[in-house]
């Protein structure tokens, strides 16, 4: 999201974009250092990552007839808006990082800028989006199922990018106000204190916040889920008759189906081991085994949940919170950062466009599965 960027003595000033012309119409000759070669390299290769992974999850979902979940429609919104971010913004910001001055014009340079901040912003809230379809799923499991459809799915889609174009378009009305910073460039200077706070919380820190919370609410639901699970595969004992043990056993196998069913498929983060799924009464004399068993097991899901949520939250908080630290500071003038800092921190927030389809599919089998068949298709094709 480049939401700030100072180029040659640009410090202060107008919250605003320029496209300043230098006063003499000829461009600037570029001389690439080697050190700039590696780093366009470097860039271009993470674009071209970018692309490939959010393309083969968009083209895994839209081929596979199991992959159409309205949860798995999210993650596949997601994918689509991280490409654009990969196909719209990464490509124009190496282009200009490698030139140091902005010549593709006025236009060129408010439309880069707007669909910068409305992509980055609507990625970040998919993100806030899919956690709460996951918390709503394993919270309120029988009454949200009734509910999760692709209308659902559509809807909060559409909710997403409404926001999103909210926060990124206030800019555009003072915009167009000429400049005299002497080369060419395109930046949004932070003299709007009020809009600083206002993207910023509205684009990153609610949504952080918000996720952080839903996030730390699945892993206890899932940890108590586990728990109960375990608990209820030895459930029956001596005293019990054979109907009752299996009237147990059939209450047991519709829970947990109806959990892998829903949730499984769906959501990496409770991901249940497919062995797993059907359940057993063990024998009485291999009680106290099954109990050591059932610990085991429930500890290691808890212990695989807790690291899938760690990965997801971590490289979101990563990738996002030193850009968004950074515009926040900038704009309350308590610091002034670099242009190095700014396109590091910048390009660091876009590198969670090629994590993102990364963690929301590899702990999935059925993406797993998917993906393995187009690989197949590209090797017979």
């Amino acid at each position: 999201m480049e939401m700030e960027r100072d180029l040659g003595d640009s410090s202060t000033g107008p919250n605003i974009t320029n496209s300043t012309e230098a006063p003499d119409s000829t461009l600037p000759v570029v001389v690439f250092t080697d050190r700039m070669v590696v780093l366009v390299v470097i860039l271009a290769l993470l674009t071209l990552l970018t692309v490939l992974a959010n393309s083969a999850v968009i083209t895994a979902i839209c081929t596979t007839k199991k992959l159409h979940l309205p949860a798995n429609y999210l993650i596949c919104s997601l994918a689509f808006t991280d490409f654009l971010v990969a196909i719209l913004v990464m490509p124009i910001s190496i282009l200009y990082i490698a030139t140091e001055y902005w010549s593709l014009g006025q236009v060129v340079c408010e439309a880069w800028l707007s669909v910068d901040m409305t992509c980055c912003t609507c990625s970040i809230l998919h993100l806030c989006v899919i956690a709460l379809d996951r918390y709503w799923a394993i919270t309120k499991a029988i009454e949200y199922a009734r509910k999760r459809s692709a209308r659902r799915a559509a809807v909060m889609v559409g909710i997403i990018w409404v926001i999103s174009v909210f926060i990124s378009i206030p800019p555009l009305f003072w915009r167009h106000r000429p400049g005299s910073h002497g080369p060419k460039q395109c930046i949004i200077e932070h003299d709007h204190v009020g809009y600083t706070i206002y993207s910023t919380f509205g684009a990153f820190y609610i949504p952080m916040t918000l996720i952080l919370i839903l996030y730390y609410r699945i892993y206890n639901a899932a940890k108590t889920l586990y728990q109960k699970r375990g608990s209820s595969r030895h459930f029956s004992s001596r005293s019990q008759t054979k109907t009752d043990s299996q009237n147990s056993l059939n209450h047991c196998r519709m829970a947990h189906t109806f959990c892998v069913s829903d949730l499984s498929t769906s959501d990496p983060t409770l991901e249940f081991d497919r062995l797993n799924a059907t359940i057993r009464i063990p024998s009485f004399e291999t009680d106290m085994d099954g109990a050591d068993e059932r610990s085991q097991i429930c500890t290691s899901r808890e212990r695989k949940a807790a690291r899938i949520l760690g990965l997801i939250l971590g490289a979101f908080i990563l990738c996002w919170l030193p850009f968004f630290l950074k515009e926040l500071l900038v704009g309350l003038q308590v610091i002034t950062a670099s242009p190095q800092v700014s396109e590091f921190l910048t390009w660091l927030g876009y590198i969670n466009s090629l994590i993102n389809p990364l963690l929301y599919t590899s702990f999935n089998e059925d993406f797993k599965l998917a993906f393995k068949k187009l690989l197949r298709r590209k090797e017979h094709a």
